[in-house]
């Protein structure tokens, strides 16, 4: 039976008893269950509500009490110091069979450690595997019938004991758990708890121990997956096998017969079997198998080019333990890379190498290269003169074509590609445009023409010839050059006759050399005689030019001139040809201005003695371009040049520069006022100095004069005087004056010098003389000479060096 059953039980007895049920005996026990430390005092009233009785009193080994005519009796003690006390309350009855009646109350005494200790005969030292025992030790306890021993592992509940010691006397009681240790159990603190349930009557109590170390011996135990290890390249064995023991167990590796350091980083060349020795609690000797895993290298090209339906040699390698698995993937699904490539394979692949370690990308991109397809698009036209029309191009290739036109080219046509089509505009079309275009288009893997006929409608028949070069430029000293006139392929059958008219010569064949000075004005023409169209000529586009012999500038005046006049500046460019390409510009210094008038541009004779139009004037001619200026101070000393241009073609400009014209501009003086002050002042006795500045062209004279009817020549003047000067600007131009008001001021400075002088000597004669009283009063002895007496020596008294006449008495 537990102690809570016996609780139980006894409580029901109680209950029982005061309803009546198992006697019948009216007395009243008030508390009729004590729960009482051994030591502490007791107290229990014993009641009845019974009128027919002879007496009432208490039976007990201590502080009993006879029978009292009362309904009310305590029995108390100061201190219990009995374990098995058993006071008795009985009561006397009139006219009833009981006769005499008592009821005993329950008293549990009770003590309790205050601490409590565990200890085991290994002194908390212990081998993994072997049974050991922690014993709890509580000292002097009762009652035992209602002490529970908890232990606990850490704070985890593992045992409880409970005991069925009847004795009420104070006991010594132990508990002992017993356990097999582990290598987990190590450095585990155990602790046991005593707890003592005495009932809603009594205190709950509990103590418990110090917490007890176990220091538990193992292994050694190597920490690795199993005899066959894989480990990660840069791990070490250290780390992927682990010994484990206690005491710390010396661990060595040996791999082919040879130490192997533990702390190592393993690389691929490490695979092998290895021997692992260690000894600590115990000693161990192993053999592993140890792979090491390393991710995948994969090498592969960022970018390949194949030539379509020819077999390739595209591969990617991958390097790894295990060995990795090659996956290739486009837009997000696998695929197999074919043998054979067509252009829908080209694209971005990404290459995908896995094992158990890691996943690694690559991307190739792959080009599939294929010769142009055939021409769209280009088909023969028609097109009204003066009209537009265009020509289009078309193919499909790789790389992408690039297009070639051939055709008689001219100026008003124009050619543009974009976005691999490539077009061809006739714009304002001419009889010049008729003909075949072709168009090639090609790329490294091949190439394709078509040819398309354009026919121009309503225009005049032209010379179907062609000259060669059909524009010319030639430099009068420059060697002769040669040009050619030939039929078009087109007409080149029908041809009769060619030949060339330049002046009055005439040439036999279609070639003509261009360049002596007699070409000035003629005019070079290739005519040609056709079956059935009769003769017809072309004349060459043709320009002859020569650079200027001399570029001057000359003014219409003296080169000295007054400011506000106008001066006209002329530039003259001495045999230029052609005229009409010439640009004149005009210099300010190093700087390019706008004139205040500009003229045009005249021409002074032709070599035939003709006046000629600018536009149509072929041959050498001088020019004159003149400007009007309005000149101002800032022109003074300034060099005015011009500068002759020409552009005749992309072998030039030629350019000239004329020497530089200097002016000088008379304009009148001007006084620099702001270093001369409306009003000057001056101290009196003290001279200043006036300064007048000016300029002028030519060099203005400065003269000083006074309102005192003083003239000072120069820009120089000394004032002492107060009134008014001016200061007179003269040049042949004109006559400046400025004019200044001199002020008198005082200088009070020597009198407040002074002052101060005066002041300072004052300060010093009261000094001197104050100290001269202190000197006397306190540094020279006093005397007097009240009742002197004249001395048995010649009457004289040696002082400190002085001789006196009298005796004299100190006095202080």
């Amino acid at each position: 039976m537990n102690r809570r059953t016996s609780f139980v039980q006894l409580f029901v007895g109680f209950v029982l008893i005061e309803t009546g049920v198992l006697c019948s005996c009216p007395i009243k026990l008030n508390p009729p269950m004590v729960v009482v430390k051994y030591g502490d005092p007791i107290s229990i009233n014993c009641s009845t509500s019974e009128t027919h009785f002879e007496g009432m009193g208490w039976e007990a080994i201590k502080a009993g009490k006879s029978v009292q005519e009362t309904s009310h009796l305590n029995w108390a003690l100061t201190n219990v110091t009995d374990w098995d006390i058993n006071p008795s309350c009985f009561i006397n009855l009139k006219n009833s069979t009981l006769g005499q009646c008592d009821r005993i109350p329950k008293i549990v005494v009770y003590t309790f450690p205050r601490n409590i200790d565990i200890n085991s005969v290994t002194n908390g030292v212990m081998k993994e595997g072997e049974t050991h025992n922690l014993t709890c030790h509580i000292q002097h306890v009762a009652p035992v019938q209602n002490l529970t021993i908890r232990w606990y592992r850490g704070d985890t509940p593992v045992h409880i004991d409970t005991f069925n010691n009847q004795d009420r006397k104070p006991q010594n009681q132990t508990s002992v758990y017993t356990f097999t240790p582990t290598k987990d159990d190590n450095r585990i603190k155990f602790r046991c708890e005593a707890h003592m349930d005495l009932g809603p009557e009594g205190p709950e109590l509990n103590v418990s121990s110090p917490e007890y170390h176990i220091t538990v011996h193992f292994g050694p135990q190597v920490k690795c997956a199993g005899l066959a290890l894989d480990v990660l390249e840069g791990g070490t064995l250290a780390h992927f096998c682990p010994v484990e023991g206690n005491p710390l167990p010396e661990v060595k590796w040996m791999k082919d017969g040879n130490p192997f350091d533990q702390d190592v980083p393993l690389s691929r060349a490490d695979r092998g079997q290895y021997t692992i020795e260690a000894e600590g609690a115990g000693i161990l000797k192993q053999k592993f198998q140890i792979n090491v895993l390393y991710k995948p290298e994969l090498r592969c090209p960022s970018s390949y080019t194949a030539l379509e339906y020819t077999h390739h040699n595209l591969t990617c390698t991958a390097e790894g333990y295990p060995q990795p698995e090659i996956m290739w993937y486009k837009d997000g699904e696998e695929v197999e890379l074919p043998e054979v490539l067509t252009r829908h394979d080209a694209g971005q692949y990404l290459v995908s190498a896995s094992n158990s370690v890691s996943t690694v990308n690559a991307t190739v991109d792959i080009k599939v290269e294929y010769p142009p397809s055939q021409i769209l698009e280009l088909e023969d036209s028609e097109v009204e003169v003066g009209s537009s029309v265009w020509l289009k191009c078309s193919s499909r290739g790789k790389p992408r074509p690039k297009y070639v036109w051939t055709y008689y080219r001219m100026d008003n046509v124009m050619e543009e590609n974009e976005d691999g089509v490539a077009r061809l505009l006739i714009h304002n079309a001419t009889v010049y445009n008729t003909g075949a275009y072709t168009c090639q288009a090609l790329n490294d893997r091949g190439n394709i023409t078509k040819t398309a006929q354009v026919t121009v409608k309503g225009a005049d028949q032209e010379c179907p010839v062609e000259i060669t070069p059909n524009s010319m430029l030639a430099h009068c000293k420059e060697t002769p050059q040669t040009v050619t006139c030939k039929p078009t392929s087109s007409s080149k059958r029908h041809l009769k006759e060619i030949y060339w008219q330049h002046g009055d010569a005439k040439t036999s064949s279609g070639s003509l050399k261009i360049g002596s000075h007699g070409d000035w004005d003629r005019q070079p023409v290739c005519h040609a005689s056709f079956f059935g169209l009769g003769r017809c000529s072309k004349a060459l586009n043709f320009t002859f030019f020569k650079a200027p012999d001399e570029v001057f500038i000359r003014a219409d005046k003296n080169s000295s001139l007054a400011a506000g006049q106008k001066l006209q500046l002329q530039c003259i460019v001495t045999e230029v040809a052609p005229a009409r390409n010439v640009v004149v510009q005009w210099y300010h210094g190093n700087d390019t201005f706008e004139p205040t008038t500009t003229g045009s541009i005249q021409l002074i004779g032709c070599k035939n003695g003709k006046n000629c139009d600018i536009n149509e004037i072929r041959c050498p001619i001088t020019l004159i371009s003149t400007i009007t200026i309005t000149l101002d101070r800032n022109h003074n000393g300034v060099e005015f040049k011009c500068k002759a241009q020409m552009d005749v073609g992309p072998r030039l400009p030629v350019e000239m520069i004329s020497h530089p014209l200097n002016i000088t501009v008379y304009y009148k003086p001007v006084i620099n006022e702001r270093k001369l002050p409306k009003v000057f002042p001056v101290f009196n006795g003290y001279p200043e100095e006036l300064v007048c500045e000016a300029d002028g062209q030519p060099p203005p004279e400065i003269q000083w004069s006074s309102d005192k009817g003083n003239h000072v020549p120069g820009a120089t003047i000394l004032v002492t005087k107060a009134g008014f000067y001016n200061c007179t600007a003269t040049n042949e131009v004109d006559s400046v004056f400025h004019e200044i008001e001199v002020i008198l001021k005082e200088d009070y400075l020597p009198l407040i010098a002074g002052f101060v002088a005066i002041t300072v000597i004052a300060i010093s004669v009261v000094f001197c003389f104050i100290y001269s009283i202190y000197y006397k009063n306190t540094k020279m002895r006093r005397y007097s000479l009240k009742n002197p007496k004249l001395s048995t020596q010649n009457g004289n008294v040696a002082h400190n060096g002085w001789d006196l006449q009298f005796p004299m008495t100190k006095l202080s």
